[in-house]
């Protein structure tokens, strides 16, 4: 039994990280603009795709120079995202920009099965095979996951407060018209964060193909989770978008011990509505 529940709280850490890191997404945008990005799931799956699909392979890429071309094509589409859809929407209610990216999402999930069709795209051997430790088996899908979470995690925070265009982001996330007054571009700095996020979309699409494959549903729910992770961490706070990630992942995970494994995807969701009723402000977040 314990060994059960080792392996269920690795395999909940591993999600967790990425719930995490969608949480991460939503927050910088947020910070930087005001707006909800409601498209994570589908530069996920964009990214997923760029990394494996198959004008790549038969240009005979090889891993890291897929994950690079992946990394770049991301990051010039979600700036592109930003000039064209996100900078327009910041002088409109909240609604248009949710219905936006909204319809946005729709857009890529649409152009996707145009380009590459609705058969999977099978990568057999990205991140497979297992770590063995004892009597304990660990999927190296999940440990690629964990330390490519963390090395991204803390990239993200030297990032943000060691360089000057992250202090720059960070000031635009306080004050966007201070910023302005400053002399910084708040525009392209937007796109650039826009940019950032997109990036990170496209880590996480990476990262999931062992576990979903490449297909047009791969990403499911993993946006709303993400949603919910910030929700219950402390929504516009990185830290709390990071803790409630992994907490729900493991909660979730260990969930399927007392109830059927089909229904552990309500976890998150009850856990966002319960703290939207009694802590809207999450578990680090700050009350406005």
């Amino acid at each position: 039994m314990g060994q059960i529940v080792l392996q269920l709280i690795l395999a909940g850490l591993a999600m967790g990280f990425i719930y995490a890191l969608v949480s991460i997404e939503y927050t910088i945008i947020w910070n930087a603009s005001g707006l909800l990005n409601f498209s994570h799931e589908r530069f996920i799956l964009l990214g997923a795709y760029i990394f494996g699909a198959q004008f790549i392979v038969n240009m005979n890429f090889n891993s890291a120079a897929a994950v690079i071309a992946a990394l770049v094509c991301a990051f010039l589409i979600g700036m592109a995202a930003s000039y064209l859809l996100m900078r327009p929407f910041q002088y409109l209610p909240l609604v248009f920009s949710v219905t936006g990216t909204m319809m946005l999402g729709r857009i890529i999930t649409e152009s996707v099965r145009i380009i590459w069709g609705n058969n999977p795209i099978p990568l057999a051997n990205w991140l497979q095979g297992v770590f063995r430790i004892g009597t304990l088996v660990i999927s190296r899908t999940y440990v690629a996951i964990i330390l490519t979470a963390i090395c991204l995690v803390v990239a993200l925070q030297l990032f943000l407060n060691r360089t000057k265009l992250g202090t720059a982001m960070r000031c635009l996330s306080q004050n966007r018209n201070a910023a302005r007054l400053m002399g910084i571009d708040v525009d392209f700095l937007a796109a650039v964060t826009m940019g950032v996020s997109t990036m990170v979309c496209a880590v996480i699409g990476i990262l999931i193909i062992p576990l979903f494959q490449i297909r047009g549903d791969m990403t499911g729910m993993i946006g709303l989770k993400g949603f919910a992770a910030g929700v219950f961490g402390g929504f516009g706070y990185l830290p709390g978008g990071i803790l409630g990630g992994v907490l729900i992942g493991i909660l979730e995970s260990l969930s399927t011990l007392v109830i059927p494994g089909i229904y552990k995807d309500i976890v998150s969701f009850v856990i966002m509505i319960v703290f939207l009723l009694i802590r809207p402000s999450g578990i680090l977040g700050h009350k406005a």
